[in-house]
């Protein structure tokens, strides 16, 4: 492999970090990692805009992992 082409390999590949060591997660897997329907989260999401587990990049939302898991245990009893 030529160093030209490695180094395009490098900075195409994206590091995947395991879910529980990410600071955000996007919607989709934040419905998956906490066993909730992406249609709740996302109305959730668009209910509480200003809630501090969101993380606005724009007009996309990312979930603050842990921030969100404090919430579900003050806030949620049943989604």
């Amino acid at each position: 492999m030529t160093e030209q082409t490695e180094n395009t390999t490098r900075t195409t590949e994206k590091k995947r970090f395991p879910w529980w060591q990410k600071y955000t997660l996007t919607l989709n897997e934040a419905s998956e990692y906490f066993g909730i329907g992406y249609k709740k989260l996302y109305a959730l999401v668009h209910d509480n805009p200003d809630e501090s587990f969101i993380l606005w990049n724009g007009n996309r939302a990312l979930i603050k992992r842990k921030q969100f898991e404090d919430y579900i245990d003050r806030k949620l009893n049943v989604i």
